[in-house]
Protein backbone atom coordinates (compact mmCIF):
# COMPACT_ATOMS: atom_id res chain seq x y z
CA UNK A 1 0.00 0.00 0.00
CA UNK A 2 1.12 3.42 -0.89
CA UNK A 3 0.41 6.80 0.25
CA UNK A 4 0.77 9.80 -1.37
CA UNK A 5 1.35 12.85 1.11
CA UNK A 6 1.08 16.49 -0.16
CA UNK A 7 3.15 18.51 2.22
CA UNK A 8 2.28 22.42 2.09
CA UNK A 9 5.28 24.35 2.49
CA UNK A 10 3.89 26.01 5.12
CA UNK A 11 4.15 23.03 7.05
CA UNK A 12 7.57 22.39 6.92
CA UNK A 13 9.01 25.87 6.74
CA UNK A 14 6.24 28.23 8.25
CA UNK A 15 7.13 32.08 8.27
CA UNK A 16 9.48 32.05 11.39
CA UNK A 17 11.44 29.26 10.24
CA UNK A 18 11.42 25.46 10.14
CA UNK A 19 11.80 23.62 13.85
CA UNK A 20 13.21 20.11 14.42
CA UNK A 21 10.82 19.43 17.29
CA UNK A 22 8.07 19.01 14.33
CA UNK A 23 9.92 17.48 11.93
CA UNK A 24 10.80 14.96 14.39
CA UNK A 25 7.18 14.41 15.63
CA UNK A 26 6.24 14.15 12.19
CA UNK A 27 8.42 11.62 11.32
CA UNK A 28 7.36 9.56 14.79
CA UNK A 29 3.81 9.84 13.21
CA UNK A 30 4.66 8.71 9.90
CA UNK A 31 6.94 5.49 11.12
CA UNK A 32 4.78 4.24 13.32
CA UNK A 33 1.81 3.70 10.24
CA UNK A 34 5.11 2.57 7.60
CA UNK A 35 6.02 -0.19 10.52
CA UNK A 36 3.46 -2.77 8.45
CA UNK A 37 5.95 -4.54 5.58
CA UNK A 38 3.57 -3.53 3.07
CA UNK A 39 3.24 0.21 3.82
CA UNK A 40 5.24 3.14 1.64
CA UNK A 41 4.49 6.66 1.73
CA UNK A 42 5.61 9.85 -0.89
CA UNK A 43 5.87 13.13 0.40
CA UNK A 44 5.99 15.86 -2.04
CA UNK A 45 6.67 19.46 -0.38
CA UNK A 46 5.77 22.50 -1.23
CA UNK A 47 7.05 26.05 -1.42
CA UNK A 48 5.03 27.37 2.02
CA UNK A 49 6.44 31.23 3.51
CA UNK A 50 10.49 30.76 1.56
CA UNK A 51 8.51 30.66 -1.84
CA UNK A 52 5.85 33.58 -1.10
CA UNK A 53 8.30 35.64 0.15
CA UNK A 54 10.71 35.63 -2.75
CA UNK A 55 8.10 35.80 -5.14
CA UNK A 56 6.92 38.48 -3.51
CA UNK A 57 10.63 40.52 -3.95
CA UNK A 58 10.58 39.54 -7.05
CA UNK A 59 7.21 41.02 -8.13
CA UNK A 60 8.56 44.62 -5.99
CA UNK A 61 11.50 44.42 -8.54
CA UNK A 62 9.01 43.84 -11.71
CA UNK A 63 6.94 46.95 -10.22
CA UNK A 64 9.90 49.29 -9.56
CA UNK A 65 11.28 48.62 -13.12
CA UNK A 66 8.25 48.95 -14.97
CA UNK A 67 7.58 52.99 -13.20
CA UNK A 68 11.27 53.64 -14.93
CA UNK A 69 10.97 52.09 -17.87
CA UNK A 70 7.21 53.75 -17.96
CA UNK A 71 9.13 57.15 -16.95
CA UNK A 72 12.04 56.68 -19.52
CA UNK A 73 9.51 55.73 -22.90
CA UNK A 74 6.32 56.15 -21.70
CA UNK A 75 5.47 52.51 -22.26
CA UNK A 76 3.59 50.85 -18.81
CA UNK A 77 2.32 47.78 -18.09
CA UNK A 78 2.98 44.16 -19.31
CA UNK A 79 1.82 43.22 -22.00
CA UNK A 80 0.38 39.18 -22.11
CA UNK A 81 3.78 38.03 -23.22
CA UNK A 82 5.57 39.85 -20.73
CA UNK A 83 2.87 38.83 -18.08
CA UNK A 84 3.47 35.14 -19.06
CA UNK A 85 6.94 35.34 -18.30
CA UNK A 86 6.94 36.83 -14.99
CA UNK A 87 4.82 33.63 -14.19
CA UNK A 88 7.10 31.62 -15.42
CA UNK A 89 9.47 33.44 -13.18
CA UNK A 90 7.47 33.28 -9.99
CA UNK A 91 7.32 29.34 -10.58
CA UNK A 92 10.37 29.27 -10.80
CA UNK A 93 11.58 30.83 -7.79
CA UNK A 94 8.56 28.46 -6.26
CA UNK A 95 9.72 25.56 -7.09
CA UNK A 96 13.46 26.31 -5.76
CA UNK A 97 11.87 26.79 -2.47
CA UNK A 98 9.84 23.26 -2.74
CA UNK A 99 13.53 21.58 -3.54
CA UNK A 100 14.87 23.30 -0.29
CA UNK A 101 12.21 22.14 1.71
CA UNK A 102 11.97 18.73 -0.10
CA UNK A 103 15.90 18.40 0.30
CA UNK A 104 15.21 18.77 4.67
CA UNK A 105 12.37 16.28 4.77
CA UNK A 106 14.60 13.87 2.35
CA UNK A 107 17.51 13.89 5.46
CA UNK A 108 14.91 13.66 8.00
CA UNK A 109 13.68 10.32 6.71
CA UNK A 110 17.18 9.34 5.19
CA UNK A 111 17.51 5.86 7.00
CA UNK A 112 13.88 5.24 5.27
CA UNK A 113 14.60 7.14 1.77
CA UNK A 114 17.97 6.17 -0.14
CA UNK A 115 16.26 7.40 -3.32
CA UNK A 116 17.37 11.48 -4.07
CA UNK A 117 14.63 13.76 -4.26
CA UNK A 118 12.55 13.73 -7.12
CA UNK A 119 12.00 16.63 -9.48
CA UNK A 120 10.61 15.05 -12.00
CA UNK A 121 7.34 13.15 -11.74
CA UNK A 122 6.87 11.84 -15.62
CA UNK A 123 10.26 10.42 -14.92
CA UNK A 124 11.23 6.53 -14.87
CA UNK A 125 10.82 6.26 -10.91
CA UNK A 126 12.04 3.41 -8.86
CA UNK A 127 11.71 3.49 -5.08
CA UNK A 128 14.03 1.51 -2.96
CA UNK A 129 13.02 2.34 0.30
CA UNK A 130 9.73 2.68 2.19
CA UNK A 131 9.84 6.70 1.58
CA UNK A 132 10.16 8.75 -1.59
CA UNK A 133 10.55 12.68 -1.36
CA UNK A 134 9.61 15.03 -4.51
CA UNK A 135 9.68 18.33 -4.61
CA UNK A 136 8.35 20.73 -7.49
CA UNK A 137 8.69 20.36 -11.68
CA UNK A 138 8.26 22.93 -13.81
CA UNK A 139 6.34 26.32 -14.36
CA UNK A 140 2.79 25.80 -14.52
CA UNK A 141 0.89 24.23 -11.60
CA UNK A 142 1.87 23.62 -7.88
CA UNK A 143 3.42 20.47 -6.13
CA UNK A 144 -0.32 19.43 -5.64
CA UNK A 145 -0.02 18.64 -9.38
CA UNK A 146 3.08 16.39 -8.49
CA UNK A 147 1.45 15.05 -6.04
CA UNK A 148 -1.31 13.60 -8.48
CA UNK A 149 1.10 12.34 -11.12
CA UNK A 150 3.10 10.56 -8.52
CA UNK A 151 -0.19 8.96 -7.46
CA UNK A 152 -0.90 8.05 -10.59
CA UNK A 153 2.09 6.51 -11.20
CA UNK A 154 2.59 4.23 -7.74
CA UNK A 155 -1.40 3.59 -8.45
CA UNK A 156 -2.04 4.97 -5.23
CA UNK A 157 -5.81 6.29 -4.74
CA UNK A 158 -5.80 8.86 -2.76
CA UNK A 159 -3.85 11.95 -1.37
CA UNK A 160 -3.45 13.21 1.82
CA UNK A 161 -3.01 16.95 1.53
CA UNK A 162 -1.57 18.36 4.80
CA UNK A 163 -2.00 22.49 4.72
CA UNK A 164 -2.18 24.87 7.44
CA UNK A 165 -6.03 25.35 8.14
CA UNK A 166 -7.89 22.22 9.25
CA UNK A 167 -11.01 22.45 6.49
CA UNK A 168 -12.14 23.74 3.34
CA UNK A 169 -14.42 26.62 3.80
CA UNK A 170 -17.46 27.45 1.72
CA UNK A 171 -16.10 30.66 1.15
CA UNK A 172 -12.69 32.87 2.42
CA UNK A 173 -13.83 33.16 6.02
CA UNK A 174 -12.02 36.23 6.34
CA UNK A 175 -13.97 37.84 4.39
CA UNK A 176 -17.04 36.04 4.64
CA UNK A 177 -18.08 35.56 7.92
CA UNK A 178 -21.38 33.07 7.35
CA UNK A 179 -18.25 30.81 5.85
CA UNK A 180 -18.84 26.92 6.74
CA UNK A 181 -16.40 24.34 7.45
CA UNK A 182 -17.33 21.56 4.80
CA UNK A 183 -16.54 17.96 5.71
CA UNK A 184 -16.79 16.61 2.26
CA UNK A 185 -16.75 18.45 -0.97
CA UNK A 186 -16.37 17.67 -4.85
CA UNK A 187 -13.76 18.64 -7.29
CA UNK A 188 -16.57 20.50 -9.28
CA UNK A 189 -17.53 22.47 -6.43
CA UNK A 190 -14.05 23.01 -6.04
CA UNK A 191 -13.15 24.41 -9.18
CA UNK A 192 -16.56 26.59 -9.13
CA UNK A 193 -14.90 28.26 -6.11
CA UNK A 194 -10.75 28.39 -6.97
CA UNK A 195 -10.99 29.01 -10.51
CA UNK A 196 -9.39 26.57 -13.32
CA UNK A 197 -6.63 28.63 -13.49
CA UNK A 198 -2.80 28.38 -11.68
CA UNK A 199 -1.54 31.37 -10.65
CA UNK A 200 1.57 31.35 -8.97
CA UNK A 201 1.84 31.66 -5.30
CA UNK A 202 -1.77 31.37 -4.86
CA UNK A 203 -2.99 30.13 -1.46
CA UNK A 204 -5.56 27.89 -2.45
CA UNK A 205 -6.94 24.42 -1.05
CA UNK A 206 -5.73 22.72 -3.99
CA UNK A 207 -3.97 23.61 -7.12
CA UNK A 208 -6.76 23.72 -9.77
CA UNK A 209 -4.58 22.42 -12.30
CA UNK A 210 -4.15 19.06 -9.95
CA UNK A 211 -7.66 19.04 -9.25
CA UNK A 212 -8.92 18.42 -12.45
CA UNK A 213 -6.25 15.79 -12.99
CA UNK A 214 -7.62 13.91 -9.79
CA UNK A 215 -10.81 14.01 -10.66
CA UNK A 216 -10.36 12.53 -14.36
CA UNK A 217 -8.22 9.94 -12.56
CA UNK A 218 -10.88 9.42 -9.61
CA UNK A 219 -8.64 10.00 -6.93
CA UNK A 220 -10.02 10.75 -3.23
CA UNK A 221 -7.96 13.87 -2.01
CA UNK A 222 -8.30 13.93 1.83
CA UNK A 223 -7.80 18.12 3.19
CA UNK A 224 -6.37 18.14 6.74
CA UNK A 225 -4.08 20.48 8.87
CA UNK A 226 -0.64 19.06 8.92
CA UNK A 227 0.05 20.49 12.74
CA UNK A 228 -2.03 18.67 14.05
CA UNK A 229 0.07 15.42 13.86
CA UNK A 230 -2.76 13.54 15.99
CA UNK A 231 -5.34 13.83 13.67
CA UNK A 232 -3.07 12.67 10.82
CA UNK A 233 -2.38 9.82 12.64
CA UNK A 234 -5.94 9.27 12.70
CA UNK A 235 -6.12 9.35 8.90
CA UNK A 236 -3.37 7.57 8.14
CA UNK A 237 -5.27 4.93 9.80
CA UNK A 238 -8.32 5.00 8.97
CA UNK A 239 -9.63 6.33 11.82
CA UNK A 240 -12.54 9.56 12.05
CA UNK A 241 -10.76 12.48 11.55
CA UNK A 242 -11.26 16.40 11.38
CA UNK A 243 -11.17 17.67 7.49
CA UNK A 244 -12.42 17.71 4.35
CA UNK A 245 -12.80 14.98 1.45
CA UNK A 246 -13.13 15.95 -2.11
CA UNK A 247 -13.79 13.46 -4.81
Amino acid sequence: MIIVISLGGSIVAPQEGPTGSFLLQFRNVLLSWLEADNRKAIIVVGGGSAARQWQKAYKEYIEQAIKIQTKKDGDGGLNPNKTFYLNESLDRIGIAATRLNAQLVKEVFSDYCPDSVITDPSSDIAMHGKILVAAGWKPGFSTDYDAVLLAERFHADKIVNLSNISQIYSADPKKDPFAKPLAHITFDALLKMTGAVWNPGANLPFDPIAAAKAKELGLRIIFASGTDLENFGKILIGNSFLGTIID
